[in-house]
Parts: structure tokens; sequence; C-alpha cells
């Protein structure tokens, strides 16, 4: 059979896939440039939408690109190309972070493509409470394995490690809220209105935890107004801690693969997931979260896995507006 042609329609299904995955803040900070020549679709990192304050070394930037890539694999195959994943191809390009090569028909089906496909469109990050109802062993050991084949490790702490977690999220969550760059910056991401197709929409931002025990991070800290009323969230929260061996621009690209394929693969078995994040943006909190009783490793991120509703898409991004303007068609 034909190899797929790579054709305007194409391109769009390509990078509308890929600006669904999660970003820091819903920040998106990507592009995409076309080389028709070699048929080589770049994924570049924009730093306009970066978010220094919580992230001063690009860390959540490269696994934010990382996801966007994942995505960007995923639809790929499932329009019938063998993709060729290169990630920081070009050392003397810092900004390109990777490229994805699609001259070649997939000769097989990869097992399960579909179905994570089709959780693009659905994985959403959520907010709200679960219905504390365990994610079944089965399910979080297929979670286990699409971290695994991302090279990143999925740790499932216990009770007391998931207790020592969510306490040093709490002191990052405090330090957040009360630290004037931080609190700024992640108030300038909160969007009300007619607002720009990035950000965090008030109403998908979610209330906090009644008991004080789960640490959400909280975007209206000094708005009052806007708080949603507090609720009881899970009394056994299920953390997933995503590591990675080393921790190299490298490693947080694969993190991003790695996070997402993950959060794909729990769509696809109805689990949601939110992202604790707020103790990976300090440098001496980031540290502690590492296990002592684990092999060295670096936490990239926490994610809290479980039951409820779907939640409320946040908006993207055209794919017209993250692509250069001068190779948006073929």
């Amino acid at each position: 059979m034909p190899t797929p042609a790579l054709d305007a329609a194409a391109l769009e299904k390509l990078v509308s896939a890929a600006v669904a995955a999660p970003s820091i803040h819903n920040s998106q900070p990507w592009r995409f440039r076309l080389q028709p020549a070699t048929s080589v679709l770049e994924v570049r990192a924009d730093r306009s939408r970066a978010v220094p304050a919580a992230d001063p070394q690009g860390r959540a930037l490269h696994i934010s690109v990382g996801a966007a890539v994942l995505n960007l694999r995923v639809a790929a195959r499932h329009l019938g190309w063998a993709p060729e994943v290169r990630l920081l191809p070009d050392p003397v390009e810092p900004e390109l972070f990777a490229t994805v090569r699609l001259d070649t028909r997939a000769a097989v089906a990869v097992p399960g493509s579909e179905k994570l496909y089709e959780a693009i469109w659905r994985r959403h990050s959520i907010r709200t409470p679960f219905t504390g109802e365990p994610v079944p062993p089965t399910v979080l050991g297929e979670l286990v394995a699409a971290a695994r084949a991302e090279d990143a490790t999925l740790d499932l702490p216990d009770h007391g490690e998931t207790a020592r977690l969510l306490d040093l999220t709490a002191e990052a969550e405090r330090r957040n809220t009360t630290d004037p760059a931080q609190r700024t910056e992640s108030r300038s991401w909160v969007r009300t209105g007619d607002a720009p197709p990035y950000g965090i929409p008030v109403a998908a931002l979610g209330p906090q935890d009644l008991a004080g025990h789960l640490p959400m991070r909280d975007f209206t800290a000094i708005h009052a107004a806007e708080h949603q009323a507090p609720v009881l969230f899970e009394r056994e929260p299920r953390i997933a801690v995503l590591i990675t061996e080393h921790d190299t621009p490298q490693d947080w690209l694969r993190a991003g693969l790695a996070l997402e394929h993950v959060l794909l693969a729990a769509t696809v078995h109805g689990v949601r997931a939110s992202l604790l994040h707020q103790a990976l943006e300090w440098p001496y909190l980031r540290w502690e979260a590492r296990d002592p009783h684990r092999r060295p490793g670096y936490v990239q991120i926490l994610i809290r896995l479980g039951y409820g509703p779907e939640g409320a898409p946040t908006p993207r991004l055209a794919a017209d507006e993250v692509l250069d303007p001068e190779l948006r068609t073929v």
C-alpha cells in the first residue's frame, strides 16, 4: 500500500492531536514546522509561553512539549505512518526539541494505538474529587508498562510514602501562594471572559479539599471572590510518581512522552488524572521527593489517579496558530 499523503488535511490532524496534550498552566509552549522535502515535522519550543517563576530551568516546558510529541506519534500511527521520532536532534538548534519523520508506511498496526488515539480527545486534567474507588492492579500494571515503554518508571508508593509526598506538596503549595513571583505568575494564567485559547478558565479551577488532606493547586489564593466552596476529596488518594534515571533535557522530554502515554492509557480505562507538580517547582522539595529506599532517580511529576467525572476541556490553540506561517500547507 502507498505511504499516506502528508497533505494539508493530514497536517492539521497531526498538529491538532499534538496540541491536545497537557502543559503546565495549559501554557501550550510549542510550535511546529514542516520540512516538505524530507517529510519531517519539527517540534519546537515556544518560550514566549514559558512559566519562568515556576519553571526556571525549563524542565516543565520540556515535559509539556514531550507530551505533545507523544500525541503526534500516536496520531501519525493512526493515519498510517511508522513515525521516526528523534529528540533534541541538532545541538546547534536548542529550540528544536524533536523531529518526526513521516515518509514510511506502517507495516503492521501497533496494538492498542487506535484506543490511544481516541483517548487523545477525551483526556482532561481533573481538579475535583474522585469517588475513592481503587484503581485495579491490572490497570495500574498497564500504566506502569506505558511509562516503561518511554524509558521512564512509574512508581506506586505505599500509604506512608504517599502521605510524605502529599506533605511535600502541601509545603510547596504554601510557598507558591506566599511567594510574590510564583503567585503573580500563576494568577496570570487564569482566564476570564474573552481570553486567548490557552491558560485555565476560572470554571476549570476546581475546589480545595475541605479536610486539607489533598493539596490541590490554588490559582485563586488571593482572589476570594473566585473561590469555589471547599469539598471533601478522597481519603486514600492513589498517587503515582513518574521517575527518570537521569535529569537532562532529553530525560525531561522522555518524561513528557511517558506522562502522556500513561494519561492516555488511563483514559482508555476510564481512569481520571490530575497532576501535582508543586513540589517539583522548589529544588529542595524536589530532591526530598525522591524515595530514599529506591535506587537513584529523578522525580518529574506526581499523578493523582482515580474515578470521577470526565472533566471539562480547557481551550487549545488551533493548528494554524502553532504552525509556522510560511509552512502551513504542503
